[in-house]
C-alpha cells in the first residue's frame, strides 16, 4: 500500500465511499479482521464511526462515542498510536490519529490477528495521514462527514454559526500554532473566530454579535463576510474594522459586534491587532499569564465616524517566541463560572497543544456552568514559535531543541 497507491484509489471512489475503499485495501493488506476510521464531533468530546457508505443512516442522529478516559482520547491528545495487546488469542487492537497540519480529523482503528511489526505500525500511519487529506478532499463533496460530527441536531443559528468558522479548527506551520473551539450557548449568542496564513503573515480574528439565535447569527454573518472581504482584497487591519464597522452600519440593523483582529508578520514577527470593544486577550510568558491591555474601540456598528479610516486603531503587540497567547470572548467570563480561574488553567495546560488547551478549557467552563451556557463561549490559542528556528517554553523560558519539538501533526506530552 503505497501513498499514492491508496490516494488513486480514494480518488477513484465516490466521495462518500472514499474512507471505505482505503479501509478494505487495509483490511486486506494487513489480515485485519475489521477497519474503521471515526470521526471527532464539533466540540471535539467524542467521535463517531462512520461505516461503510451503505450503512451509514444520516437520517438519524450520530451515535456519538465520548473521548474522556480512552484509549481514544489518549491517542488524540498525544498524537502518537497506540497497540492495545491483551493477548490470550484475543484480536490486538490499534488506534492512529488521524491528523492534518494539526487538526484532528479523526481516527484509523484497526483489529489484527498479530502483535505488528514496526513495518506495519509505519504504514498504519502513512494511511492515517493519507486519510487526513482523503477527508478534506472529499468533505466538501458529501454530508456524510458533516453528518458524523454532529451529535446531536443543530439549530438554524448553530448551523449558520458553524459554517462561519474555518474548514480546519487547527493549523501548524514551522511559525506558529493555533487552534480554536467554540461551544454554544443553550441559545446561540454569534460567537466566531477566523484565521488565514498568507504568504508573509498569519490573522486571526474573534467577533460577537449582540443578541441572541439567528439574530446573532446573522450579524456574526455580516461581520466575517466583510473582515474576509477586506482581508481577501489585501486591506490591512484597519481597512478591515472599517469595512466590517461600516457593513454594519449600513445592513446591521442597529445591532453590534464586538471583536479582535491580529495580524503577525512571519518575517519579522511584528504584530499588530485592533479591538473593537472586546475583552482582552492573555498571553502566558516563562509560566506567568498576564492580560494585555489594549486601547479599546467601538464595536463594529457602533463607530461614529464610519467612513473615517482612522476610526480604528492598530496597535501593536508584543509577542516573543515561547508565547501562548489566548484570544476569548465574554463567554468564557460568565459569572455562573467565577470558580474557574482561567489563569491557572492556561498555566496547568502549558504542555497541550493548542487545539487540546483550547478544549480544556471549554470543557472547564461547560462544567462550570452545569453544561448550560448563557452565552456562547469560545477560545483560539495561538503558540508563537518565531521567525527562526529556536522556540522558547512558555512556562520555563528553556530552549527546546529539534528533537523536542513536537512534530507539524501536533505531538505533545499531555497535560494535568
Amino acid at each position: 500500500m503505497t501513498l499514492a497507491g491508496t490516494l488513486e484509489a480514494a480518488e477513484a471512489a465516490a466521495p462518500v465511499e472514499s474512507l471505505d475503499v482505503v479501509a478494505r485495501m487495509l483490511k486486506e493488506h494487513l489480515g485485519a479482521a475489521s477497519v474503521s476510521f471515526l470521526i471527532t464531533d464539533f466540540t471535539g468530546s467524542s467521535v463517531v464511526r462512520l461505516g461503510a457508505a451503505g450503512t451509514v443512516e444520516t437520517g438519524e442522529p450520530a451515535r456519538r462515542i465520548r473521548l474522556r478516559g480512552t484509549l481514544y482520547d489518549d491517542v488524540i491528545r498525544s498524537q502518537r498510536p497506540r497497540v492495545e495487546d491483551r493477548g490470550e488469542s484475543e484480536l490486538v487492537r490499534v488506534v492512529a490519529p488521524v491528523t492534518s497540519r494539526g487538526d484532528a480529523i479523526g481516527l484509523l482503528e484497526l483489529f489484527l490477528p498479530a502483535a505488528p511489526s514496526s513495518q506495519v505500525m509505519r504504514e498504519i500511519g502513512e494511511t492515517a495521514h493519507a486519510l487526513a487529506y482523503i477527508v478534506i478532499a472529499n468533505r466538501s463533496h458529501t454530508d456524510v462527514y458533516q453528518w458524523g460530527r454532529r451529535t446531536k441536531p443543530l439549530s438554524l443559528a448553530a448551523e449558520i454559526q458553524h459554517r462561519l468558522l474555518p474548514a480546519s479548527l487547527a493549523c501548524e506551520a514551522a511559525q506558529f500554532a493555533v487552534a480554536g473551539a467554540l461551544e454554544p450557548a443553550d441559545h446561540v449568542g454569534g460567537d466566531t473566530f477566523d484565521y488565514v496564513i498568507d504568504r508573509d503573515t498569519v490573522q486571526l480574528s474573534v467577533t460577537d454579535a449582540m443578541g441572541h439565535d439567528v439574530d446573532a447569527a446573522l450579524l456574526a454573518t455580516l461581520v466575517v463576510g466583510a473582515l474576509r472581504r477586506a482581508r481577501r482584497a489585501g486591506e490591512d487591519l484597519a481597512e478591515q474594522a472599517r469595512q466590517a464597522d461600516q457593513a454594519m452600519h449600513d445592513h446591521g440593523r442597529r445591532g453590534y459586534v464586538t471583536g479582535q483582529l491580529l495580524r503577525i508578520s512571519l518575517l519579522d514577527g511584528r504584530t499588530e491587532f485592533v479591538n473593537a470593544g472586546h475583552p482582552w486577550p492573555l498571553r502566558m510568558r516563562d509560566g506567568e499569564v498576564q492580560e494585555i491591555v489594549p486601547e479599546i474601540d467601538l464595536p463594529f456598528g457602533l463607530g461614529l465616524q464610519a467612513s473615517h479610516s482612522d476610526t480604528y486603531r492598530v496597535q501593536s503587540l508584543d509577542l516573543l517566541p515561547g508565547d501562548r497567547l489566548v484570544m476569548l470572548t465574554d463567554g468564557m467570563l460568565e459569572r455562573n463560572a467565577e470558580s474557574l480561574d482561567l489563569s491557572d488553567l492556561i498555566v496547568r495546560t502549558r504542555t497541550l497543544h493548542p487545539r487540546e488547551a483550547a478544549r480544556t478549557l471549554i470543557g472547564a467552563m461547560v462544567d462550570a456552568c452545569d453544561d448550560h451556557l448563557d452565552d456562547d463561549a469560545t477560545v483560539m490559542c495561538l503558540d508563537w514559535h518565531g521567525v527562526g528556528n529556536s522556540r522558547r517554553d512558555a512556562a520555563t523560558g528553556a530552549d527546546l531543541t529539534d528533537a523536542s519539538r513536537p512534530s507539524r501533526t501536533g505531538r505533545h506530552s499531555p497535560g494535568p
